[in-house]
């Protein structure tokens, strides 16, 4: 392993680490049940991705996506749970119309 592999395997560990910090913080500041599950999500895909760049010859473009995965999974469930199930669930409604 060179410098800069090394410079990449540590960033790859503290980026999963705080990863992992910032998502479990999230998730329970937002009440987003299983806090522990979604900040494994996230973290282990960055993880992953990392140990792509370094030990497989992977493209580029595969290592971002594996990377980025966790991230966007756990974004759409933030979404999901920030939506308000208060307006136009009846079906046959539309939102804000009585």
């Amino acid at each position: 392993m060179d410098g800069l592999d090394l410079a990449v395997g540590a960033f790859g560990l503290s980026g999963t680490a705080a990863i992992f910090a910032l998502t479990y913080r999230d998730a329970i500041r937002r009440e987003i049940s299983r806090p522990v599950f979604w900040a494994a999500v996230t973290a282990i895909p960055f993880l992953l991705g990392v140990g792509l760049y370094l030990f497989a010859p992977v493209p580029m473009t595969g290592v971002i996506m594996t990377a980025n995965t966790g991230i966007v999974i756990y974004t759409f469930e933030r979404e999901i749970a920030d939506e308000d199930d208060e307006d136009g669930g009846e079906p046959g409604t539309l939102p804000h119309r009585k």
